[in-house]
């Protein structure tokens, strides 16, 4: 019988992660308030997560915490070359993340391997995180908060909502894409309207900041106002 292919096994992992809970981070926390915080891509979720940080929120970035997982001797680091071969690797020793977002945002499946990889240690770290954080307030800005465990976890979701033709100017602006690669991006992730469907708050970010700045304040005031 043939060997199960790393990418293949990982898929597996992945729909057992999804449809039993491993590793879930539900429950625990009831001397904190978690915020959830997502929204898709180039949407303007690092200015909201500021603004809570700002107002004494603590912080956590998911994205972070998966570049971090993915460094050399980090906990998916050999699981990813495994699975996406050397080439990921780049001239310093660690993973290429554009070499190896080009080969994950073009194919859904390698990216949903890449996922299966990666989510366990970055939840782990995350529940490290937040049973650290001083602050009672926590807000955890993850894109792919609703897709996985981190839901079960929050107490409010808030999405960061902006019109395509918003995302796609910033990821050109902003980043360096072309329009090509922006909009292969934009395509490769979950629909955004079924993380507005989910949202207890929405903040839009088509404005200017101090527009986006005003409705975090509003909704932090409703967090202070129940004694939070």
């Amino acid at each position: 019988m043939r060997a199960m292919s790393p990418v293949r096994h990982a898929l597996n992992v992945y729909t057992w992660s999804l449809t039993k809970g491993g590793n879930s981070l539900s429950g625990g926390y009831r001397d904190k308030y978690l915020i959830g915080l997502t929204g898709n891509i180039a949407v303007g979720k690092s200015l909201v997560r500021q603004c809570l940080v700002d107002l004494g929120a603590a912080a956590i970035d998911a994205d972070r915490v998966a570049h971090q997982v993915l460094l050399r001797g980090g906990p998916a680091f050999d699981e990813v070359v495994q699975a996406f071969g050397a080439g990921v690797i780049g001239a310093d020793g660690e993973i290429n993340r554009a070499a190896l977002g080009k080969i994950v945002f073009a194919d859904q499946a390698a990216l949903r391997a890449l996922e299966a990889i990666t989510h366990p240690p970055i939840r782990g770290r995350i529940h490290l995180l937040i049973r650290s954080a001083e602050q009672r307030v926590v807000v955890i800005e993850a894109i792919k908060l609703l897709e996985g465990n981190l839901r079960g976890v929050v107490d409010a979701v808030w999405v960061v909502n902006a019109a395509p033709e918003t995302q796609l100017q910033r990821l050109m602006s902003e980043r360096g894409l072309s329009e090509h690669i922006a909009r292969q991006r934009m395509a490769s992730q979950n629909k955004q309207e079924d993380k507005l469907r989910q949202a207890d708050v929405i903040i839009e970010n088509d404005g200017d900041a101090a527009e986006t700045r005003a409705q975090v304040r509003r909704h932090w005031r409703d967090i202070e106002w129940r004694g939070i």
